[in-house]
């Protein structure tokens, strides 16, 4: 062989050497995010869902790549989101906030998986047809909220014994309303107080609603747990406060952080957390349905003295000391 054709041989060789040592490299997972509200309402739980990917050994930037779609509260906007990453083939789906991405996700796809975070019944809700073995392409963590609006009137109660009478706000569109309101009435009577109902199903209603608890003597707000109503815990905060009813709601702290009195409820970063690990070992090759979905284990409890004090109010030193946190 002559030795310019050795050379120019030896050259095209190299030159296919990168291309060939590329396609052996193995390709980054891509993850889709959809979420109902905006990035900086989610900044802790989001900061928790990377910590559960890095636990499961993946890292944003490094070995996996996150596409985000956030609806910015314009829950009409989630399915064409889900539909962009379906065409964007993502290796699976995250759905939290709120309580509308997750059925926009699962309308999108039936094969690729996702995992989803929200404070209602997964079953209910008809995501799921189990809890323990749900098939399918969906898994997730549900912080079921519902089932402590008794416990909540019981904390409100002992912070503010002499408001006998109750406001409490519910939305009439969510599923679980008769078992909110017939927990809150069982509770209630053992309690030995009254409570006034009124019905909030957009943000229009908020106010005249709350100020509809005034004059029926109401000494304190209990607001039913509710998607619309997490993403909406500043407006609601900032309601209760103007017309001065000690409140409660439930959330894990962001509620209390926005000036209510009292939240009470599961950690939404614990199920961040534990959503950022289901998706890497999914990406391991597990599959979602043999992945159980995980239930509440842990609720906080976040007193704001400082709204406390702008109301009054000195919270028995029995109920700080079983707080979590406590916001002075």
């Amino acid at each position: 062989m002559k030795r310019r054709d050795f050379l120019n041989l030896l050259g095209g060789a190299a030159a296919t050497w990168p291309l060939a040592a590329r396609a052996q490299q193995p390709t980054m997972p891509v993850i889709g995010f959809l979420n109902s509200g905006s990035p900086g309402a989610e900044a802790d739980r989001l900061e928790a869902f990377r910590e559960g990917l890095r636990d499961a050994g993946y890292v944003e930037g490094r070995n996996l790549k996150i596409e985000f779609r956030f609806a910015e509260n314009h829950y009409e906007r989630l399915p064409s989101l889900a539909a962009e990453l379906v065409r964007l083939r993502v290796a699976v789906i995250f759905a939290g906030g709120g309580g509308k991405a997750q059925p926009a996700a699962k309308a999108a796809t039936a094969t690729i998986p996702i995992v989803f975070t929200g404070g209602f019944d997964p079953v209910q809700a008809g995501l799921v047809p189990r809890l323990n073995r749900p098939g399918g392409n969906i898994t997730g963590v549900t912080f079921a909220t519902n089932v402590s609006e008794s416990k909540r009137l019981g904390l409100l109660h002992a912070a503010v014994p002499a408001a006998i009478v109750i406001g409490v706000l519910m939305n009439p569109d969510n599923a679980s309303l008769e078992v909110q309101s017939g927990d809150l009435s069982k509770a209630a009577g053992a309690l030995g107080l009254k409570l006034e109902f009124a019905r909030a199903r957009n943000e229009a209603d908020f106010e005249p609603a709350i100020a509809g608890f005034v004059p029926k003597g109401a000494g304190g707000l209990l607001i039913a747990s509710d998607a619309f109503f997490t993403d909406r815990v500043e407006r609601l905060a900032a309601l209760a406060s103007r017309y001065r009813l000690p409140s409660i709601y439930a959330d894990d702290r962001a509620f209390a952080a926005a000036g209510g009195l009292i939240s009470y409820g599961t950690s939404r970063a614990a199920a961040w957390h534990q959503a950022g690990i289901y998706i890497g070992r999914i990406l391991h090759g597990e599959k979602p349905g043999d992945l159980p979905v995980m239930l509440p284990t842990h609720y906080e409890l976040v007193i704001n003295i400082k709204t406390a004090k702008a109301l009054g109010i000195e919270v028995p030193p029995t109920l700080s000391a079983i707080a979590d946190e406590i916001i002075e």
